[in-house]
């Protein structure tokens, strides 16, 4: 990794992680943002590396699928954490509580974690996701 991507604060980081998902380069994101062996924790469990990291990007991609919104609520950093509470909404279900949390060392993700609940407009839809 070059030092000028080493030497980024956690908004930095953090800044450049939000721009790249919302282009939907994920790949993008993890070999730029993520440390290869990062911790990412869920309530579904530990998951570790950029494998872990595209796990969790497909649970969320598939929980909302067609978001038409993504609002950051509240975005706090410091020089090594991020914390990020989030929103999302689509014609059929809205996440109002996403809380992402970051630990950021030398411009790369070391470990995140990740919480929300998507609730269905239409209760059919949750057998369906």
């Amino acid at each position: 990794m070059s030092t000028e991507l080493e030497r980024r604060s956690a908004r930095e980081v953090l800044e450049d992680h939000l721009a790249l998902r919302e282009k939907g380069d994920l790949d993008l994101d993890i070999e730029r943002n993520y440390h290869r062996e990062v911790v990412v924790l869920t309530p579904l469990g530990t998951h570790h590396g950029w494998g872990g990291v595209r796990e969790c990007a497909q649970t969320l991609y598939e929980a909302i699928k067609d978001a038409s919104t993504y609002e950051y609520d509240s975005v706090v950093c410091d020089e090594r954490g991020a914390l990020l509470e989030w929103s999302s909404e689509s014609d059929g279900m809205s996440i109002t509580d996403g809380v992402d949390s970051f630990l950021i060392e030398d411009g790369l993700i070391c470990v995140q974690t990740i919480r929300y609940t998507v609730v269905f407009k239409d209760l059919s839809q949750a057998f369906n996701a």
